[in-house]
């Protein structure tokens, strides 16, 4: 090969590979200032001796925009004072309850209405008290009650008949008379006298005869199967010999229907 062809050859190598280099190889990033690029524009001032700009007129076609009212202050919460404490029990109260064989009796202790049977109380101290109960068609039982520290249970009965009632009494005989004392209980009626043929004793459904005359102030009395007895009174009143007719005659009528005579 001839010197000048392999020059030739060699050229076109060098020529080749720098033209390999100059493509592969990137080119340098340009620079840029971005302070200039974010930097915001700013208006122009307006040049001196320019009249400042009039404030812009609400347009009258166009309702104006309601003034917000400031919010009011949250009021603050108010103390919550504390509880009170619970009163400590009366150690003198009891507790007290009442039965009777009829209910929604009345309850009275001590003149002071406290409810109806069956009825269970605390607003009862210890100690004596009276305790009435009654009810319609029923006579009132009364009675005295020791109540101590605890429960008390009081039970009243008043369907039971109760009757206790005496009297002085004359008995006036055919010729003369003789004195002595009347006593009725739920278990009958007896007359105690000194004479011995006079005295007698009657349950209260075995009278033949038990009526008043008022204007002779007379208590006519006649057991069954035994004689009559006319009493007066020994002060010739005949308010008393009444008052015993009555409360003796409610009894044997509570009996007929029924009732149970207490125990005396």
């Amino acid at each position: 090969m001839s010197a000048r062809l392999r020059i030739l050859l060699l050229s076109a190598v060098a020529g080749a590979a720098w033209v390999t280099a100059s493509c592969s190889s990137p080119e340098p990033a340009k620079s840029v200032d971005n302070r200039a690029a974010e930097a915001p524009t700013r208006a122009a001032p307006p040049p001196a001796g320019a009249p400042k700009p009039e404030p812009a007129k609400p347009d009258p076609a166009r309702p104006a925009e309601p003034r917000r009212r400031p919010a009011a202050p949250k009021p603050e919460p108010a103390p919550v004072s504390p509880e009170p404490a619970p009163a400590a029990p009366d150690p003198e109260l009891v507790t007290l309850h009442v039965e009777s064989d009829v209910p929604d009796a009345q309850v009275f202790v001590d003149r002071t209405f406290v409810g109806k049977t069956p009825l269970t109380t605390t607003e009862v101290k210890a100690g004596l008290h009276r305790i009435n109960v009654a009810a319609p068609g029923f006579e009132g039982v009364a009675r005295d009650v020791t109540l101590s520290p605890g429960t008390n249970d009081v039970t009243i009965r008043l369907r039971e008949v109760r009757l206790n009632v005496s009297m002085d009494v004359v008995h006036k005989h055919r010729i003369g008379s003789c004195k002595g004392r009347l006593v009725a209980t739920p278990q009958g009626l007896r007359y105690e006298t000194t004479d011995k043929d006079d005295a007698f004793r009657a349950g209260l459904m075995d009278l033949e005869a038990f009526e008043i005359d008022y204007l002779d102030k007379n208590l006519k009395v006649k057991p069954k199967g035994g004689k009559q007895f006319n009493f007066t009174d020994p002060d010739g009143k005949a308010d008393n010999l009444f008052v015993f007719h009555r409360d003796v005659e409610k009894a044997r009528e509570r009996l007929r229907k029924g009732d149970t005579p207490a125990t005396q």
